[in-house]
């Protein structure tokens, strides 16, 4: 089996990651965790970057837990998988997921924890844990706060698959489309994704990520007080001075190819 169990790729600036151990169903082992860590740092210090894609080889997407490491420690140093959602949770890049293959357990989990996920309408998933005898524990907080409370709950507790279809439903998918389809509607979220700005696309993922508290009141005078910090902010002025001119602003950039 390669060294390498996850690559990244730039194609100007979109960074692809993607999962290659299709021998193992690209389960979360250790290796595969501490490579797609590292691939995920490497892609958020890349200022060229400016949307991420995560995606894979074979027909899973990820099968979750490596259950033949089950039980057993880390090696020091090792990204758990907590580790692996905050920092697709929390990327100041948008992270767009590309699913042509099944997810299991903590592989929807990580779709889960993306801004974005897309999937073949061929695609299942399921969440297997309780019929393991084990908890859908870590993966269950980027899933409580995307999918449907009362269909995430009979899905936890019943193991059972669904469909791509059931998955948009519920709001677990943004897009199902065709397996031959699926790359162009990948482009396409990634094309919508860079004509953001790229400070006021991270400030309004932190926003919808972690709202402040405090009351509405509280909440209300932060929120205008970041309203107003971006108005005047330099890729503000370009923007509103763009649309006065009839011009794309200049951090709009076309997809190669």
């Amino acid at each position: 089996m390669s060294a390498d169990l996850v690559h990244l790729d730039r194609a100007g600036a979109v960074t692809t990651i993607t999962l290659d151990s299709p021998a193992n169903r690209n389960a979360l082992s250790r290796r595969l965790r501490t490579q797609l860590g590292a691939k995920l740092a490497d892609a958020l210090a890349d200022p060229a970057t400016r949307v991420i894609v995560l995606t894979h080889t074979g027909p899973v997407f990820c099968a979750g837990a490596d259950l033949t490491e089950a039980g057993t420690p880390d090696e020091p140093g090792t990204p758990d998988l907590p580790a692996l959602l905050t920092t697709l949770w929390h990327s100041p890049i948008p992270v767009v997921a590309r699913l042509a293959g099944t997810a299991r357990g903590g592989g929807v989990g990580l779709a889960a924890a993306c801004d974005l996920v897309v999937a073949a309408d061929i695609v299942t998933f399921a969440f297997p844990e309780v019929r393991l005898g084990v908890v859908p524990a870590v993966i269950s907080a980027p899933l409580r706060r995307r999918v449907a409370p009362h269909a995430l709950h009979a899905l936890f507790l019943t193991g059972e698959p669904f469909d791509a279809a059931r998955a948009r439903e519920i709001g677990l998918l943004d897009a199902a489309s065709p397996p031959d389809l699926l790359d162009g509607e990948v482009r396409r979220l990634a094309d919508m994704l860079l004509r953001g700005a790229p400070g006021a696309l991270a400030t309004t993922k932190a926003l919808l990520r972690d709202p402040p508290v405090g009351g509405l009141t509280a909440e209300l005078a932060e929120l205008g007080r970041v309203s107003h910090e971006h108005f005047t902010s330099a890729e503000g002025r370009e923007g509103l001075r763009a649309r006065a001119e009839g011009r794309d602003p200049a951090w709009v950039q076309e997809l190669p190819g």
